[in-house]
Parts: structure tokens; sequence; C-alpha cells
């Protein structure tokens, strides 16, 4: 899908110079911001990064039922 972005001119050379410091397109830059930005706010880029952030998420309710026993052994004194 293309989308039309302005930039102004100062960042638009800005951008062309890291680009070719790099050896990279003004597309191959575009695409890792985004995916920074996406992973920033934790949403997942591909298939890959859903199934992983999903199945982190079956287990976080299993691993803190068994933090907070463990933490509730440690307050006690015996």
């Amino acid at each position: 899908m293309r989308k039309l972005i302005e930039f102004d001119d100062d960042t638009f050379d800005k951008l062309k110079q890291l680009g070719r410091d790099r050896m990279a397109t003004l597309q191959e830059l575009a695409d890792e911001a985004f995916a920074d930005l996406l992973k920033k706010h934790g949403i997942p880029i591909d298939l890959r990064d859903a199934l992983r952030k999903s199945a982190r998420a079956q287990d976080a309710p299993k691993r803190s039922a068994a933090t907070s026993k463990d933490r509730s052994k440690r307050g006690r004194k015996t």
C-alpha cells in the first residue's frame, strides 16, 4: 500500500544522508522506524511476534500465581 508522507526539507535531507551512510533506501529507513514504533507500543509486527506475545500472555497467570505463593512463604516466620 502506498501512502504519501510529507517531510520538511531539513528532515528529508537528513534522512537521505542517513540512507546514504547506511546504504539503505528511504523505504528501509521507514520500515525500521515504524517497526520500532510498533514494538515500543507492544503491537506485534508479524505473525511470529504475535504468537510469542500470545504464548507469554498465557504463561503469565501461571507464573504470577507461583510467585505470590513463594512470597507468602517468605513472609512467614517459623
